[in-house]
């Protein structure tokens, strides 16, 4: 062929000097064709030359003079390789607008194009070699259109689905943002037929037939990118294997089931990929601890319009839960691990419950690195209907000390610096001891606590406190010495469990300031006292700090025995409930409700630090901690026997910022129960960003109907929503 092509480029030279020899022939004049037949009448005659050709000769020739003109040369377009070759120039009425089209098409000879295929053919139409110029000059903007050219639709309701992936991953859509020439857009659209074709094969038509115009917009510098389809007939599943996935025996029912495709159904690379990872979980969830599957491979038939579906499958055998090892036992043993596991040996194998204790585990704290691996059990036997399979951990410890400091100022503490220690591996495993002290104008403390977590069963935390403190607020003044110790189980960001209780004991000596009988002054009293405290939460909410939709109810009870002018008990009750409904995407409105009493005490036996306040960030906004409520003759908070208290908030999200306007109303009563019907409100604004840990709050809010010496304006600060 090389060979082909170089005669064919001489003959055409030849030719060409043959033209050129023929148009300089009748160019000459007739009084010079006699000497130029006297020139070349005789065989061996020389050739003669004319006295001008001979003047020429003799001329020194000058290496400064410009060189001839060069012959015109023509060069493709860039980005139009496809289009078709422009006609003729004709002459168009002042009205006729100029376009530009292209057409790809690569329908089969045997298919009828149907009457709207055949209009948006007949769309094509060319620019002006001007207007091409006029149009690659500046950047232009342009919109992408669909034109389903027959009545077929996709199967299931699809299209909506395919238009999005095209958005998704179309050029023109990616890069519409940037000005772009003429020819980047007619690149962009090629590649984007080329992603269309590929897209409709993967909903199971692969006959469609992809016409792509670009016309002029009704801008200057606007096109219109439009692409028609014609999707033809959908292609169906014709035989399927599924490997050796008939060895599962009784199993082989469930897992055919689950894995759902059958043979007639429309083609759907979507979901066959979603049926290979259906009947993979459930393998792994059934036993088939080491089952394997490749990939699916497709054999498409054009004629019959059928595909037939391979999906190699492996099961192996079945396998039950072993013994948990651990080549290192020094930052947990393997009988902790098992504590922590939702499974025990004898069951059947299941990857969530490795996935779980992956997670538990990661939720110590303790661990940098993690790997868990089924490992075939030495123990277990051939003959066995189901095999054995330990679980191997392996961990590497995460830094165990922690040294933290916090400065900082707030309205109702004052200045406040705190430094804590910890290790949270003191006594393995999981027994952590946190030493911590508090310096500043209102509070100083010291505590010593020691915390267990997972202890005996999973999710349940042993802690125990030992805590020296003096605290001074405008409510009360204290001077306290408490011994407190708790079993219970808490929530947390990993595991956000519905249902949290806690149950335990305080034993503590308080010296408090609290006002007289007659309220007419202050003095101090010493308390002695013994209680037994209990909570129960439900959460039905679907985040812990940035709920959005469900709800909150918990419940705290506290029997409690004082000695303190004689020895008396009471208890302590609290109701808390909130509520989250989304009314739009970006919208979601909150509610929350208190309510709170003390029953069996007068308000002048109990101490001044276990009545009930309100107040402040957690509480009303607007007020300041601990604010609201009957005050002494000095204008200071005395507590109450009683409390109530409501929220309401319309949590507004652009992006990762909110706003959040609220209302929040509430107050502290002397009586056992509210006597009274007015209640204190506060309104406000706050502002939120969605950081990846959680949303930061900031809500300033002011009082409406104020006590005497309130402030006008409160600001809180906090991680997570105010409830």
């Amino acid at each position: 062929m090389p060979g082909v092509i170089r005669c064919l480029a001489l003959s055409a030279v030849g030719a060409g000097l043959a033209l050129s020899t023929a148009a300089y022939a009748q160019e000459v004049p007739a009084e010079q064709e006699d000497q130029a037949a006297k020139d070349t009448a005789g065989d061996n005659s020389p050739t003669s030359l004319s006295a001008s050709d001979t003047e020429f000769l003799s001329q020194d020739l000058d290496p400064d003079a410009p060189l001839a003109p060069m012959p015109d040369m023509e060069v493709d377009w860039p980005g139009f390789e496809e289009l078709p070759p422009l006609p003729e120039q004709e002459e168009l009425p002042e009205d006729t607008p100029d376009a530009l089209a292209e057409i790809e098409t690569d329908v089969p000879a045997e298919q009828v194009a149907s009457e709207e295929e055949e209009r948006f053919r007949e769309r094509e139409n060319t620019l002006s070699d001007a207007a091409i110029v006029e149009l690659s000059e500046g950047d232009l903007n342009y919109k992408v259109t669909f034109d389903y050219l027959d009545s077929t639709e996709f199967v299931g309701g699809q299209r909506d689905d395919f238009e999005n992936r095209f958005d998704q991953l179309s050029k023109l859509k990616t890069l519409d943002d940037d000005d772009a020439n003429i020819a980047q857009i007619s690149r962009r659209a090629t590649e984007d037929r080329d992603l269309l074709d590929q897209l409709l094969r993967n909903y199971g038509y692969y006959d469609a037939d992809i016409l792509r115009v670009i016309e002029r917009g009704a801008a200057a510098n606007e096109l219109n990118v439009e692409f028609g389809l014609q999707l033809g007939p959908i292609y169906s599943l014709g035989d399927i294997t599924l490997g050796e996935l008939t060895r599962t025996g009784d199993d082989y029912p469930m897992f055919r089931e689950t894995f759902g495709l059958e043979t007639g159904d429309p083609i759907n690379s979507d979901n066959i990929i979603a049926a290979g990872v259906r009947l993979d979980e459930s393998l792994a969830e059934n036993g088939y601890a080491f089952a394997e599957i490749g990939e699916p491979d497709l054999l498409i038939d054009h004629a019959d319009r059928t595909g037939d579906l391979t999906l190699p499958v492996t099961p192996q055998d079945k396998y039950q839960f072993g013994q948990i090892i651990t080549p290192d036992e020094k930052l947990m043993s393997a009988r902790h691990y098992q504590r922590i596991a939702r499974f025990d040996p004898g069951d059947v194998y299941q990857r969530s419950r490795m996935d779980d204790l992956r997670r538990a585990i990661l939720a110590t704290g303790l661990v940098s690195s993690l790997t868990l691996t089924p490992v075939p059990s030495e123990d277990s036997s051939s003959d066995a209907e189901l095999k054995t399979v330990d679980v191997k951990v392996e961990a590497v410890s995460a830094p165990l000390r922690t040294i933290a400091g916090e400065l900082g100022y707030g309205s109702g503490e004052g200045i406040r610096a705190e430094v804590s220690w910890e290790h949270r591996n003191f006594f393995p495993p999981e027994g952590m001891i946190r030493a911590r002290a508090v310096g500043g104008t209102q509070e100083q403390l010291a505590s010593l606590l020691y915390r267990r977590n997972n202890f005996k069963e999973r999710d349940q935390v042993l802690t125990a406190q030992f805590l020296v403190s003096n605290v001074e607020r405008n409510a009360f003044d204290a001077r306290t010495i408490l011994l407190r110790g708790a079993l219970e189980r808490q929530t947390n960001l990993i595991f956000q469990k519905k249902w949290t209780w806690s149950i335990g004991a305080e034993i503590l000596a308080t010296d408090e300031r609290d006002i007289t009988a007659d309220n007419l002054g202050t003095e101090r009293r010493t308390f002695f006292i013994g209680a037994l405290p209990a909570s129960l939460n439900y959460d039905g909410t679907d985040d812990l700090l940035d709920p959005t939709t469900g709800f909150r109810l918990g419940g705290q009870f506290s029997p409690e025995l004082s000695l303190q002018d004689g020895t008396f008990g009471y208890a302590r009750t609290q109701i808390d409930a909130s509520y989250y409904r989304p009314v739009s995407e970006k919208v979601v409105i909150a509610g929350r409700m208190r309510l709170g009493t003390i029953l069996g005490a007068d308000l002048l036996q109990i101490a001044p630090s276990r009545r009930l306040y309100a107040g402040g960030g957690g509480s009303v906004r607007g007020f300041g901690f601990q604010e609201i409520g009957p005050r002494d003759i000095n204008n200071d908070p005395i507590g109450g026997r009683s409390l109530v208290e409501f929220s309401l908030e319309a949590r507004v999200r652009f992006g990762n910022f909110g706003v959040v306007p609220f209302v929040d109303a509430g107050n502290i009563y002397s009586n056992v129960f509210p006597d009274k019907a007015n209640l204190r409100v506060g309104a406000g604004l706050g502002f939120r960003y969605y950081s990846s840990f959680g949303p930061i709050r900031v809500d300033v809010g002011t009082p409406i109907n104020p006590q005497p010496g309130d402030s006008r304006l409160g600001v809180y600060i906090s991680l997570g929503q105010a409830f």
